[in-house]
């Protein structure tokens, strides 16, 4: 199926400051070869059909390439992001300020949330993350909002801060997930909902490959997470693997590079 994304090219990529624990900035990033990754990755979009709009790269907000955070669109309802660290801050009113200059009803949050990289649509539902990053009560903005129900998981690794560092929608009906991300509680939710799940082991888990796009047949996916292909493959999906190396040490991977715009 077509799908719709907006991205944002990683002209002003780097890591000055560390708010995940993937981030070092005394590692030296190589800006040419991250354009270049983020680059195959909007050509691979492209490829498989997919409509990609571009959002300008604003100056001293490096982070903006992880246009997934930058807010949740359902039926053409804009939730704005409100992101928790403050070097993030004005990237959600630049992502709210593209959707309201393109037509969408935009609606800016009133609590702390991280755009889809916490609130996953899948199917009827969604599937929220807090615990790290988005409060709670952004849970509930996002049901009264949509009109959907929302579904609290709580994350508790660090080095997974978002639901989509741990969780993929593959389908309106499946998904993938790395347990060891989730509360006790959150995992038993996540086996009752989704018996049939592909379960991510620790090592795919360790190279964010659960940070991929699934446009419900084929799934774009770090290619580091070998074995989770071929999880994937198993269950009838086409893995697409791509590198993201050099993004990924900002914590990011082609699920933080890719904000899905439903209409």
């Amino acid at each position: 199926m077509s799908r719709r994304y907006l991205m944002c090219r990683p002209t002003h990529f780097a890591v000055d400051y560390a708010i995940n624990p993937w981030m070092d900035p005394t590692a030296p990033v190589d800006v040419e070869r991250a354009v270049a990754q983020w680059t195959t990755l909007y050509e691979l979009y492209l490829s498989l059909g997919h409509t990609v709009d571009l959002i300008d790269p604003v100056p001293g907000l490096p982070d903006m390439v992880f246009a997934a955070n930058g807010a949740t669109v359902v039926d053409g309802k804009v939730y704005g992001a409100q992101f928790r660290h403050p070097e993030r801050a004005d990237e959600g009113p630049a992502y709210l300020s593209w959707f309201a200059r393109n037509g969408f009803d935009v609606h800016a949050a009133k609590n702390v949330n991280e755009g889809e990289g916490d609130l996953l649509l899948a199917g009827a539902v969604i599937l929220a993350g807090t615990g790290l990053r988005t409060e709670h009560a952004a849970h509930l903005e996002a049901q009264e909002l949509f009109g959907r129900p929302v579904i609290s998981l709580q994350l508790v690794d660090p080095r997974y801060y978002h639901l989509d560092t741990a969780l993929t929608v593959l389908s309106h009906d499946n998904i993938a997930y790395y347990p060891g991300a989730f509360s006790p509680g959150s995992q038993e939710v996540l086996r009752r909902l989704y018996p049939e799940a592909v379960v991510a082991t620790a090592g795919d888990a360790a190279v964010l490959g659960l940070n991929a796009v699934s446009d419900g047949d084929r799934v774009v996916l770090p290619a580091a997470a070998t074995a989770l292909a071929g999880a994937l493959a198993s269950k009838g999906f086409q893995p697409v693997p791509v590198d993201v190396s050099e993004l990924h040490k900002a914590g990011g991977g082609p699920k933080c590079c890719t904000l899905e715009v439903r209409a």
